[in-house]
This record gives structure tokens, C-alpha cells and sequence, in this order.
């Protein structure tokens, strides 16, 4: 039966990203998508650099799988390339598409992502975000609802947590989990 699933699973991330490497080169497009949120906004102008992911394909029953690349940002300069891999095993059915964007508050936060190999653990998290929505930032726990009036100074708070702040925004899927896993990215500079 574990085999059926692991099967089921890998099919769904290899759809989703064969999705992922067929989409045309949407950096600037996703970009704007995030600076359009004042939640995310602000980590535009006060961080060092992120890591944007256009299209991270995401699938699993019972076994899990996420993969996404990404290009790293210094500025408006782009450094290099990096590619998100993500594994889950708990509760979960289905399959999405999201774009990811890592903000790094410091140079050193930077290093650390692209040292090579570097990896969220399973407390990390990401906030979602989508048009008209609030949100607050961390990687020890998030909240985000939808809105249809201004956003209140308080729901835009965003904080970076060990340096970095992660922010998600849905493309389509639907995906059920209650599942552990962990992020791993690989950079590759230019």
C-alpha cells in the first residue's frame, strides 16, 4: 500500500512540475504580484536580497513532494539561481501551484542561503498571501484572512525570523495537509 502512494505522489509532483518548467519566464510578473501586498511590501525596501520562485509545483498523498527554480536578487541584480525542493510525509491529498519569495534581512542572512545546500527545518513557515489580504510574517507561525477595507498597521507588522522572511501566493490546486517536511534549496551563482 506505501508503494501505491509513493507511485500516487511522485506522479502528482512530476505533473505539477512538468507545469512548473513549462511556464515562460514570469520573474518581473510575480515580483509585482508581491510588491502589490503592503504586507510584503516593505521587505522590498528594507531587506538586503530574496529568492523568487515564479512557479513551485506542489503534490502528495500520504508522501509529498514540492519543486520549484528560483533566481536570488540583490538589488535589482540577480546573483544567480536556486532550486526549491520540499518533502512531506503526514495527511495530505492533492495538488498545488504557488510562488514563493524569501526575503534576507542582512548580508549574512544572504551567505547563508547561498552557501550552496540550505535548509528550512520542519518549524518553518510561510505567510499567504492574496489580493486583498492581510497577513503577518515569521517562520514560527503566521496568520493572514481576507480583506475587503484598508489593512490596519497592525495586520503589516511583518517580521524577519533568524534573518529570513517567507511569503507565499496561491496560483491554483487545491491541497489538504496536516504534514512534516522541510524546505532544501541549492544555489548556483552567476
Amino acid at each position: 500500500m506505501q508503494s501505491y502512494y509513493r507511485i500516487i505522489s511522485l506522479a502528482a509532483v512530476l505533473f505539477l512540475s512538468s507545469y512548473t518548467l513549462a511556464q515562460a519566464d514570469s520573474y518581473t510578473e510575480t515580483i509585482d504580484v508581491f510588491r502589490q501586498s503592503p504586507a510584503v511590501e516593505p521587505f522590498f525596501r528594507d531587506s538586503y536580497g530574496y529568492a523568487v520562485f515564479p512557479h513551485v509545483g506542489k503534490g502528495g498523498m500520504g508522501f509529498g513532494g514540492a519543486y520549484g527554480k528560483g533566481k536570488v536578487y540583490v538589488g535589482d541584480k540577480v546573483t544567480g539561481t536556486a532550486n526549491l525542493i520540499k518533502a512531506t510525509f503526514g495527511l495530505q491529498l492533492g495538488g498545488q501551484v504557488f510562488s514563493e519569495i524569501i526575503f534576507f534581512k542582512d548580508k549574512r542572512a544572504y551567505d547563508e542561503f547561498t552557501y550552496g545546500t540550505f535548509e528550512f527545518d520542519a518549524t518553518a513557515s510561510a505567510v499567504a498571501i492574496t489580493a486583498g489580504a492581510h497577513a503577518t510574517a515569521g517562520t514560527q507561525g503566521a496568520s493572514a484572512g481576507a480583506t475587503t477595507g484598508p489593512q490596519t498597521k497592525a495586520l503589516t507588522k511583518a517580521r524577519y525570523n533568524k534573518g529570513m522572511a517567507v511569503f507565499t501566493y496561491a496560483i491554483g490546486g487545491l491541497m489538504y495537509e496536516l504534514a512534516i517536511g522541510g524546505q532544501a534549496f541549492h544555489f548556483t551563482p552567476y
